[in-house]
């Protein structure tokens, strides 16, 4: 269906386009007067005379990002090669290979611990399994609903937030998300430094480190711990090097592998323990009293979510390259509860199981595979050296897929004349070991709750988006106008390129949670405080949904189909095909 106008919205000056100016209509042999020639080339001629001006000129070419296209930073920023939307040739994914992804993704020693939460907070074994099953249902929604404007557009993340945010404004939006990014990046990358040093103890002995000496002044750190991590931090520098649409290969190797690793220890835990599983032993739950137990499974719920924050709005990056518009949304539904609901199982029976055997509860796989090893037989170090060894290569898995591309995506994003995704990839590396991620997870409890709470922030951003696009413009998207600085483009909305309500809506989803994010890292807050943070994912994303609406209604937007208002049940979404996007853009962006 073609829009033949559009909604005036809060600027006067957007004017509706006519069908010839929409992507789903532009024609590739329309004639303009236009120089479409894509290839830049520069001009030598005018090489400064002074060695430091050519030094200069030098340097700033080599670091350059060739986008095959002239222009200043912000042009690069509007539009560039990496953000540019899929073509259907890169468009390589299918449903299964989101399924592969989603495996990949959960089959880690992160997820190994979900079940930690509401066990800690006395639940019994199977009440906090039901948790994770709805937790993480909710989780495959809010995945799903962010994950359409990618699939049926072929946008990324830092574009498709324009749209909602405003041109502009879209930095902060992806800045935001490039903290997050770095940071777990970092701990993730520890801990696959851990896995390694399994391997080495499995190799040439349990007190390696004691041999290997330490020269380093660090409480949280010795060599041996450093030189590991150095290790597996190199061995994932390669993978970097492979643009997304291509790492599916990867995903499916691990979606293989991963499992076979997980159900090893689950068999050499059962048999160690000599099949007497006592899971009631993992807690006292009896003792709890209603109200404690109705906030404890309350809060087992939000965890699965707060931990996934990151990954919600990630959602665009990786169902922009699939085939067509059901390949992210069934598969994806089902198989996030699916996968995180078996791997908790087993991180379940795994923990109960040692305890049996040590009477300690050992919440991560790698405490378990270390406490193994203190036999050191031969068989004990073959087990741990194979199951550590698919634990790292499950860390790298994750941390491509939750770290390292969206990082680069995002980085890309903010500086594309000198920052590509593959150099986001690499940077996002290198600043993971500043931030020296061995301090961080020091006091690891307080850490990893002060990082879940970042989703007080960014349920607020993904609330606001899917408000902008389900309810206000129905699934209609002009792509064209996506990747424009025009005064009247639909989404730059005013001279600052700001969406205001959209600001104000993301302020104040915030603010009831904020309270309790500072008391989640250690500030002192009422009780009440507290009880409304338990539930922070979905006052933020609710409260942003709710108040954008509100304003839109109040003090309308521009880009909105015809005749089309909040309150319709209607859908206004097309399937767009982006073949010779260039070309039309170009010629969208010289006319008036």
């Amino acid at each position: 269906m073609g829009v033949s106008k559009v909604q005036e919205g809060a600027n006067a000056s957007v004017q509706p386009l006519d069908d010839s100016k929409s992507i789903e209509e532009v024609s590739v042999n329309e004639p303009s007067s236009v120089d479409l020639d894509l290839e830049y080339q520069p001009d030598w001629s005018s090489t400064p005379k002074s060695k430091a001006s050519r030094f200069k000129q030098w340097f700033l070419g080599f670091v350059e990002v060739n986008h095959n296209q002239e222009g200043s930073i912000v042009d690069a920023f509007i539009y560039n090669r990496e953000l540019r939307p899929v073509e259907s040739s890169r468009r390589t994914w299918g449903w299964k290979h989101y399924v592969f992804f989603w495996i990949s993704g959960t089959f880690n020693v992160n997820t190994w611990q979900i079940s930690a939460t509401g066990l800690q907070l006395g639940l019994k074994w199977w009440q906090s399994w039901i948790c994770i099953w709805f937790g993480y249902l909710f989780v495959s929604t809010f995945v799903v609903l962010a994950s359409r404007v990618g699939n049926v557009y072929h946008l990324s993340f830092p574009i498709a937030c324009r749209v909602a945010f405003g041109t502009y404004f879209s930095l902060w939006v992806v800045l935001n998300r490039v903290v997050m990014a770095c940071v777990w990046y970092s701990t993730m990358a520890y801990l696959g430094g851990q896995c390694v040093q399994l391997m080495l103890k499995a190799i040439f002995g349990t007190d390696l480190d004691r041999r290997f000496g330490n020269g380093i002044k660090n409480n949280n750190l010795d060599a041996f711990q450093l030189v590991s991590f150095i290790i597996y931090w190199i061995f994932s520098l390669p993978f970097l090097w492979f643009p997304p649409h291509k790492l599916r290969g990867i995903f499916a190797a691990k979606a293989f592998i991963t499992p076979l690793g997980a159900f090893a220890l689950l068999i050499w835990s059962v048999r160690k323990c000599g099949g007497s599983v006592d899971l009631g032993a993992l807690n006292a739950g009896d003792d709890v009293s209603t109200s404690v137990k109705a906030w404890a499974v309350i809060r087992s719920i939000m965890s699965s979510m707060d931990n996934m924050s990151t990954l919600v709005l990630n959602a665009p990056d990786f169902s922009r390259f699939g085939r067509n518009k059901r390949a992210a949304l069934w598969s994806q539904w089902i198989s996030i509860p699916l996968c995180f609901g078996i791997i908790s199982l087993l991180g379940i029976v795994c923990v109960s199981a040692a305890y049996t055997v040590y009477g300690v509860n050992y919440w991560s796989p790698l405490d378990i595979l270390a406490r193994y090893l203190q036999n050191y037989t031969s068989g004990d170090r073959a087990g741990v050296f194979l199951i550590a060894a698919v634990f790292a290569f499950d860390q790298l898995g994750a941390n491509l897929s939750q770290n390292a591309i969206p990082a680069g995506t995002d980085m890309s994003a903010l500086l594309p004349k000198f920052i590509s995704i593959r150099r986001g990839s690499y940077i996002c590396a290198c600043l993971s070991l500043c931030i020296c991620p061995w301090n961080l997870l020091a006091s690891s409890s307080k850490f990893t709750t002060a990082l879940s709470a970042y989703a007080v922030f960014l349920s607020a951003i993904a609330g606001v988006i899917s408000a902008d696009y389900y309810i206000v413009r129905k699934g209609y998207i002009d792509v064209l106008h996506c990747y424009s600085k025009k005064h009247n483009s639909y989404y730059k909305y005013n001279r600052c390129g700001t969406n205001w309500r959209a600001v104000i809506a993301y302020i104040v989803g915030i603010v009831p949670n904020f309270p309790g994010f500072l008391g989640s890292t250690g500030v002192h807050v009422p009780e009440g405080a507290m009880k409304v943070y338990y539930l922070n994912y979905f006052i933020g994303y609710l409260l942003g949904a709710i108040v954008y609406t509100a304003l839109v209604y109040l003090f309308p937007v521009g880009g909105v189909p015809a005749d089309t208002k909040i309150t319709d049940f209607v859908w206004r979404e097309q399937w767009v095909e982006v073949e010779d996007f260039d070309r039309r853009r170009q010629i969208f962006e010289k006319e008036a």
